[in-house]
């Protein structure tokens, strides 16, 4: 029974995740956007309204790690989601910029609660589950790509505020999802306190800070040079970054194989030696699609670095699992919001796109050669602990008995049927869409029919309205069935995982 508490303990911190993480980056995404065109604001006021989000977070993160040590921390969690949700609802309905910093205000709240204590949260089961960092990263990436996929298909209807709606609704969704839970019981006494955490983790926040300094930064010129250099719109931008996200979504879950066979210092290294020379090479990539390749080879690194960091601050932890997260994702904002920042000044300044780029590269090629020292003096383990297995999971004996021997394949048909099933269910998705779209052909309404015969369309045809609402739908529905193909070949590659 502990067993299936702890699986549905971890799903239901996996789905709150996915529900949050995509409306969350869609704002960053369209805030500026928005607040530009629909409010009037100038540079300066978007400026200030992204960098009272990130003080406020900053602020909190520590009060939050405190609150995710003394209280349920699903609880703590939900109210943070409530929060999160409460600042897109001010977004939705604010008529100018004013009260738009009242939201900025709940949403940098809202997201150190609900980051801190979920990820408090997953710590709990770290010890059942070694991978449970790497399974989050996974959801929170997809969550990103669907929200992004469902955002930019339906912002030509709904306009930004409808979209601020939906992430309100997705953000209620999840803080139903953490009231319902059950948390393990918080243990105060003996654990570490703030300072002494900070003090014992300070080498392996310098590298958080490092490792989200570049990210952010690379993720922004990237951003930028699409912007300004290639003069692309809102949804090819969109284009190039999605591949990414899904890279987020399928990898981490693999690549913590790989973390278990060579160790983490040896991972965390590759890891951003590999960002470094991708980093490098975005400065010379000719065009947006291999500005999308180049982008998923760097989300790949990072999707293999962020939850190693993230589970060796939580071993070194202890009890104290509120408070390092706390500080583990103030190191994480602060290494954000300086490379955003230098990021903009270095695309902005002589040096230009290439200059900044190979900024990026240098600081992730200093990161790798730090990780080894970073991660000895925290003192965890260079692999990760696999749970004890239980006495039903334990090999057999030499001497085991028929019956034991011929019960010893289960797991494989088992596989075996979940694989199936995975095809069953894209085939029955498939064959629906193609029956769909085959009567929607003759009615003259069919979006790929449309898409591959007609024309010729512009880009926002393809990307934010094509006309007719049946062809808007047709657009939707194949865009979904796209990733649903990409999502099964790829867990379907990657289901002989190196464990």
């Amino acid at each position: 029974m502990g067993e299936v508490l702890r699986k549905r303990r971890a799903e239901e911190n996996r789905l709150a995740a996915a529900l949050t993480k995509g409306p969350a980056e869609v704002l960053d995404f369209l805030l500026p956007l928005w607040a530009g065109s629909q409010l009037g604001a100038s540079a300066a006021e978007v400026g200030a309204l992204t960098a009272l989000e990130t003080l406020v977070s900053f602020v909190v993160r520590p009060i939050a790690g405190a609150l995710a040590d003394r209280f349920d921390r699903g609880r703590v969690a939900a109210v943070g989601a409530v929060l999160y949700g409460l600042s897109f609802v001010v977004y939705a309905v604010t008529p100018g910029i004013g009260l738009a910093y009242v939201a900025a205000v709940l949403g940098g709240a809202g997201g150190a609660l609900f980051w801190v204590a979920l990820r408090a949260r997953v710590g709990e089961g770290l010890a059942g589950d070694d991978a449970a960092f790497s399974k989050l990263f996974a959801a929170e990436g997809g969550g990103t790509w669907i929200a992004f996929v469902a955002a930019l298909t339906a912002i030509a209807w709904i306009d930004y505020r409808g979209v601020f709606w939906l992430g309100a609704a997705a953000c209620a969704v999840a803080a139903a999802v953490l009231l319902s839970a059950r948390s393990a019981p918080v243990r105060e006494a003996d654990a570490p306190r703030l300072l002494q955490l900070g003090r014992r983790m300070r080498p392996m926040l310098v590298l958080v800070a490092l490792t989200a300094m570049a990210e952010a930064g690379v993720a922004l010129l990237l951003l930028m040079h699409l912007q300004r250099g290639h003069r692309l719109g809102l949804g090819e931008i969109a284009a190039v970054f999605i591949p990414g996200f899904i890279v987020y979504s399928l990898l981490p879950d693999y690549l913590h194989g790989f973390v278990r066979k060579v160790g983490r210092t040896r991972v965390l290294a590759l890891a951003m030696t590999a960002s470094a020379l991708f980093a490098a090479g975005l400065s010379f990539a000719p065009g947006p699609a291999v500005l999308a390749v180049m982008w998923v080879l760097s989300a790949a690194a990072f999707a293999a670095a962020v939850p190693v960091e993230q589970a060796v601050v939580a071993e070194a932890a202890g009890l104290s699992l509120g408070r390092a997260m706390g500080i583990y994702e103030s190191a994480a904002l602060l290494g954000a919001t300086i490379g955003t920042f230098l990021a903009g000044q270095l695309y902005g300044s002589d040096a230009g796109w290439r200059g900044a780029c190979f900024g990026a590269a240098a600081l992730l090629l200093f990161g790798s050669f730090v990780v080894r020292g970073a991660v000895r003096r925290v003192g965890v383990a260079e692999f990760p602990v696999e749970p004890a297995k239980t006495p039903s999971q334990k090999e057999k004996p030499a001497s085991s008995t028929i019956e034991e021997v011929s019960q010893e394949p289960e797991p494989v048909k088992a596989d075996a049927n979940r694989r199936a099933n995975r095809f069953r269910n894209w085939a029955a998705h498939a064959g629906l869409y193609v029956v769909v779209q085959a009567a929607l052909a003759i009615a003259g309404r069919s979006w790929p029919v449309e898409a591959l015969f007609g024309g010729p369309h512009d880009a926002g045809w393809f990307w934010n309205s094509s006309g007719h609402w049946l062809l808007n739908l047709g657009r939707i529905w194949t865009f979904v069935l796209v990733i649903d193909t990409c999502w099964t070949a790829g867990r379907a590659l990657l289901e002989k995982r190196p464990y």
